[in-house]
């Protein structure tokens, strides 16, 4: 079936049959990008937007799974002593072009290493190219401690010499952060005096080519033709901006988009039994939880952080918010993940201890702020919802709970404060199956304000997980992350609340669709049936 539905926009509209029957896929998703520089940014919102369409990294997974495949390195090597990754480029691999810029060369070992040199060196023009540039992930994942230098060996030949092991530094190459961006474009941006652009009109490798963007209305792109591997079988992809998961429901049974995300777990059934929606569902590698500004008294105390943790009603909350659709979370891995510790015991439910607990450590009249996120997550589809279930738990213990929200880029940008008040409602979908991916970046030190939203560095935990990142024992890695969740729940840095399942809905003329594990959304290899 054709759909026939116009999508209108303040910006324009867009016919989805097309005159000259172009294929364009609508996708309904939920905010606004932060940017389109990838390295700048956590948010799936913003990779979505930015490098799951416009840009390719040296290596990725494979569409739907959590499997290492050659992108732009057509292979590589590892020294025996793991200090050295040596990366042979794919030749012939296009960039893209638009009103100012067109390309006059493929890819090579240039823009990969100003790629990761713009992150990793504060002298280089590019670091600081947009203000409080942050480098969230590469700091959060150890990177400038980790690399002692990147090496181009020559035009098409890569080298990063690294000043440690790390286990899981080809998965790592393959997240968001590590995107490839032109550097002949970087640098006639930087001539023209606009280096901003690198952030709002993106040039990449990818599978499309940003057109046009406005904010909370709509992302418009064209298929790359000259894609290395092949243009998509779509001509269009259109990103219609919609925050009510209720409207996205509503404009795809209208027909006015084809794929969309996070639903309402009250919908579910109703897509299930709708003739033109196909729900796909799986459990997800994700995890939603309550973060403590442990800097900040009294949440500096671990006893007062379990006090907290044993008047939250997680079955309360699993009822409310995720209606079946996810399990009480007592780890900060989910299980789908290796070294979970099965066995590790959660913070019971218990207001009575709650509120004596707090009263040994001299607590009383406590004033928190919990932060509910105003948009949904799969860990996470309705945070002010939870929010106001953990104010009435909290209320049993004698903790007045005020509830505050922001606009989604701010209220990421404002909760990495180290003085925030209050604690934060958040989540993490993992980036690349290793332990490493939730440990070490969302509450390892080098994430304190950054990633790690507790902005707790606490040494035992920090020696476990470092221990962890220089073996390639998977079984010693084991070990050590066992023993890192056990710390975890000691120091209750979090409340750790749910795993979700991931639904995705879709409608039936929607082709070859694969859920992605680390929770993006992947256009390349869709179609739409005819």
């Amino acid at each position: 079936m054709k759909l026939k539905t116009l999508l209108t926009t303040t910006a324009m509209v867009v016919c989805l049959a097309g005159a000259a029957q172009a294929k364009t896929l609508v996708f309904c998703s939920e905010a606004s990008p932060e940017g389109f520089d990838p390295a700048l940014y956590t948010a799936g919102t913003t990779f979505d937007a930015s490098s799951r369409t416009i840009y390719n990294k040296l290596v990725e997974f494979e569409r739907g799974s959590t499997t290492i495949r050659p992108a732009l390195a057509e292979s590589w090597s590892v020294s025996d002593d793991g200090l050295e990754y040596t990366f042979s480029l794919r030749s012939g691999v296009k960039f893209h072009s638009n009103d100012m810029f067109t390309p006059t060369r493929d890819m090579n070992a240039d823009d990969v290493v100003f790629s990761f040199e713009r992150q990793r060196l504060t002298d280089n023009p590019f670091h600081e190219y947009v203000p409080g540039a942050a480098w969230e992930y590469f700091n959060g994942m150890s990177m400038p401690a980790l690399i002692k230098e990147i090496q181009k060996v020559d035009d098409m030949t890569v080298k990063f010499v690294l000043n440690r092991p790390e286990a899981p530094m080809i998965a790592n190459l393959a997240m968001d952060f590590a995107s490839i961006l032109s550097k002949e474009y970087a640098d006639a941006m930087e001539a023209a005096g606009t280096p901003q652009a690198l952030n709002q009109s993106p040039i990449g490798t990818g599978p499309f080519q940003f057109q046009a963007f406005q904010k909370d209305a709509v992302i418009r792109y064209t298929t790359h033709q000259d894609y290395w591997d092949g243009a998509a079988p779509i001509d269009n992809l259109v990103f219609a901006i919609t925050p009510d998961s209720s409207v996205r429901f509503e404009k795809m049974k209208a027909g006015e988009c084809h794929v969309t995300l996070n639903p309402n777990p009250a919908d579910l059934q109703a897509m299930k039994d709708h003739p033109d929606i196909n729900l796909m569902q799986q459990e997800g590698l994700n995890v939603g939880y309550l973060a403590y500004n442990t800097q900040v008294a009294p949440y500096d105390n671990p006893r007062v952080r379990k006090a907290l943790n044993m008047a939250i009603n997680k079955q309360a909350i699993l009822d409310a918010v995720y209606q079946d659709a996810g399990k009480i979370a007592s780890n900060p891995i989910p299980p789908t993940i290796w070294s979970y510790k099965a066995d590790l015991e959660d913070d019971a439910y218990d207001p009575a201890a709650a509120r004596a607990m707090l009263a040994e450590e001299g607590v009383e009249n406590l004033q928190l702020k919990i932060w509910a996120m105003p948009v949904q997550r799969p860990y996470n589809p309705n945070a002010r919802r939870m929010a106001e279930v953990m104010q009435a738990d909290f209320a049993e213990v004698g903790v007045e709970v005020e509830i505050v929200s922001f606009e989604w880029g701010e209220y990421l940008a404002r909760s990495k404060e180290l003085d925030r008040d209050g604690a934060v409602l958040l989540g993490w979908t993992g980036d690349n199956g290793d332990p490493d991916n939730f440990l070490a970046v969302l509450l390892g030190c080098d994430g304190v304000g950054g990633s790690n939203r507790a902005q707790w560095c606490h040494e035992p935990f920090e020696d476990l997980i470092q221990k962890a990142k220089v073996t390639s024992d998977v079984a010693e890695r084991t070990a050590l992350y066992e023993q890192a969740q056990v710390v975890f729940k000691e120091q209750a840095p979090w409340a750790t609340i749910a795993h979700s399942i991931v639904s995705q809905p879709l409608r039936k003329e929607v082709q070859n669709w694969k859920i992605d594990p680390f929770g993006g959304n992947i256009f390349y290899g869709v179609d739409l049936a005819e």
